[in-house]
């Protein structure tokens, strides 16, 4: 069974939290990405409640979770000072595995690079590491085309825009960035229920999963001389040397493969499981194939 809680951190921000599992088990933390919400790993959350404590924080931003209004409050290093003081209320210690997808991915794949002690094992579903998205951005036209939505979701007006008419703009995010066969649009899991809780997430503001993209470098150059064009990665702010399983849904258009495409040089230890016939909203769609992936990472023995 599912509970919910909010963990209300030392620096003023409260993550309002979904959780199942003993409290002290081992703990696996989920990160979800827009324009979603922590109800999105229920069904992961009970299938490894059993053996471990399963926290997924809705993160600042979205739903009943602190949403600072100004775009710097969603930098990175502002994000990753929620996860350190999370997983300290939580009982601190090492995570067994951090599990993020779109999102989270892009603060897991930092937290994993520049906090590899905080974790035992990373598991990213459909997030583009940023070493090979900073490279299909400024060399891709596909890739820049496929993120032009990035810009759009810049505008000032982003959140007002996608709220009308019950959110109409924010339906086709599902409904149209996924495979090409139209019988197979959303999945059979955009049902009613489900959109209703959506709706309740997004009713509470949209602000602050708008601020993501407002607050990122990283997005589609409107011109030769754009500031994305210029920025260049260290590699140790990007080199993730922990265990990392990925899964890679082939047929997300707003992320093509290609961006999996030498992510070898950074992920030392990595485990690259592609899934043909998969969209964007995988964890929507397969769950069941995501926790038996997570399931076999988690069998492998943990680095010293």
């Amino acid at each position: 069974m599912i509970e919910t809680f909010d963990a209300v951190l030392p620096h003023g921000i409260t993550l309002s939290c979904r959780a199942t599992g003993r409290a002290g088990a081992p703990l696996l933390l989920f990160l979800h990405g827009f324009p979603e919400a922590a109800f999105v790993w229920d069904e992961l959350l009970e299938h490894f409640g059993d053996r471990y404590r399963c926290v997924a924080p809705n993160l600042r931003g979205f739903g009943p979770s602190s949403a600072p209004a100004e775009p710097e409050a969603y930098r990175v290093k502002h994000l990753m000072s929620d996860l350190e003081a999370l997983i300290a209320q939580l009982g601190g210690g090492v995570l067994e595995a951090l599990v993020a997808h779109d999102w989270g991915g892009a603060v897991a794949w930092t937290f994993a690079a520049l906090r590899p002690a905080a974790m035992k094992r990373l598991v990213i579903i459909n997030s583009p590491h940023p070493a090979t998205f900073l490279r299909e951005l400024q060399h891709s036209p596909q890739q820049q085309a496929a993120s032009a939505y990035m810009n759009f979701l810049c505008r000032p007006d982003a959140e007002k825009l996608l709220a009308e008419n019950d959110f109409a703009r924010m339906w086709p995010m599902f409904t149209n960035m996924g495979a090409a066969d139209p019988a197979r649009i959303g999945g059979g899991w955009l049902t009613d229920g489900v959109r209703d809780q959506y709706r309740a997430i997004w009713g509470a503001g949209l602000r602050g999963g708008c601020n993501y993209y407002r607050a990122s470098p990283l997005r589609p150059p409107l011109g030769p001389d754009d500031p994305v064009m210029s920025i260049t990665f260290a590699p140790e702010f990007v080199t993730v040397t922990r265990p990392t399983l990925v899964i890679w849904a082939e047929d997300d258009i707003a992320l093509p493969v290609a961006l999996i495409d030498g992510l070898e040089a950074y992920v030392p230890q990595l485990r690259l499981v592609r899934v043909p016939g998969a969209t964007h909203w995988i964890v929507h769609e397969r769950p069941a194939f995501i926790a038996g992936e997570i399931d076999k990472q988690l069998a492998m023995p943990a680095p010293a």
